[in-house]
């Protein structure tokens, strides 16, 4: 089949969750066969080459502004595809749901991954806020199929709009790095460092984490993995902390994040909104042990393969109880966690599932 998908920052991944999937799945998909294009942003790309991975990229321009960078891009992207048609379009992010109408009403079909409740982000004012809750009824129309990568999701779709949608998990990549290169760069070694990795936004509450291991009685690091295009000021006031066991790398991508990820003491999810988040079921797959903040998105992801926690107290105390765990108790909650990810969130079902709906569309 012929494949596009647009939405995303595009190929090479080196944003967020979108950018990961995007990668993930379009070169698993070429591998099968498929021709899979993916739309990318000049913004946000690392490279001018026109294939990436067996997949084929389509680099065009965009408005580099907080509010307008995203549809900006997916319209020039969309008046691209209708001239370089392909047998099904998957558009990522539920903002861009009244773009999948023009395809799909010119015979492309087309498929809408609305990700989690994007409306909920601090970082969007009001006007934002609304057109991400108008776009949650425009998905509900315009696309042929939407996709919802948490149950959670899938049950807020049904419930309020009465919408059936496709759920459709998210996959992880469960890859182990024995080197530690990236490790050796921060001056880290391995297992004596608790990381934390997401974009640096309010709504990823790394100000919790951080708060809370300032007040952690313990002589581990703690490695905070992340960067945002549109949120310096909240960066600069998370780096004003004195700690000296707190390590601001930046963002880390490909090897050198497994790296992190592969040999961790524990790893700290604190993200309160979105769908499945791919670098707590990555880290979960490389059996870390697991913190993570107690919403039902999170609890779905990692249930009782992961120690959970409520508030910055909590997590405190978690951080310590980690910090002297026994040998035998890590290794346990280590192969909850990658079971756990085995079991729900291998990459080859996915896809799978994700041809399965191409196929039914085409």
């Amino acid at each position: 089949m012929r494949i596009a998908l647009l939405g995303t920052r595009g190929i090479p991944a080196n944003y967020g969750g979108f950018e990961t999937f995007a990668e993930e799945l379009s070169f698993r998909l070429a591998q099968r066969g498929h021709t899979v294009t993916v739309y990318c942003r000049t913004n946000n790309s690392t490279t001018n080459a026109t294939l990436y991975r067996g997949v084929r990229r389509v680099l065009l321009p965009t408005i580099s502004q907080k509010y307008f960078d995203t549809l900006a891009h997916t319209a020039f992207s969309t008046a691209h595809l209708l001239a370089h048609r392909v047998d099904v379009a998957l558009y990522c992010n539920g903002a861009n749901a009244i773009l999948t109408a023009i395809p799909r009403l010119l015979g492309i079909p087309t498929a809408l991954n609305v990700d989690g409740l994007e409306r909920k982000r601090r970082k969007w004012n009001a006007l934002a806020k609304g057109w991400y809750l108008l776009s949650e009824r425009l998905s509900t129309w315009f696309p042929n199929r939407v996709v919802t990568d948490a149950e959670v999701v899938e049950r807020y779709y049904r419930e309020r709009y009465r919408k059936q949608t496709t759920f459709i998990a998210y996959g992880a990549d469960m890859r182990r790095e024995e080197s530690t290169d990236a490790l050796d760069a921060l001056g880290l070694k391995p297992g004596e460092y608790f990381l934390y990795v997401s974009r640096l936004e309010p709504e990823n509450n790394a100000d919790l984490v951080v708060d809370a291991f300032e007040k952690a009685g313990v002589e581990q690091k703690l490695v905070m993995v992340g960067d945002a295009p549109y949120a310096d000021a909240f960066i600069d006031r998370l780096k004003q902390s004195h700690d000296p066991r707190i390590v601001f790398p930046g963002a880390i991508y490909g090897k050198g994040y497994r790296e992190l990820q592969s040999h961790c003491l524990a790893y700290i999810h604190a993200t309160e909104v979105g769908g499945t988040h791919p670098a707590l079921i990555e880290a979960m797959g490389r059996g870390a042990v697991t913190l993570y903040l107690e919403v039902p998105e999170s609890v779905e992801a990692a249930a009782e393969a992961g120690l959970s926690y409520r508030d910055r107290t909590e997590l405190t105390a978690l951080i310590e109880q980690v910090a002297v765990m026994p040998e035998d108790e890590r290794l346990r909650w280590s192969e909850q966690a990658s079971q756990r990810t085995r079991k729900q969130y291998d990459w080859d079902v996915i896809v799978g599932r994700y041809e399965d709906l191409f196929n039914e569309m085409s």
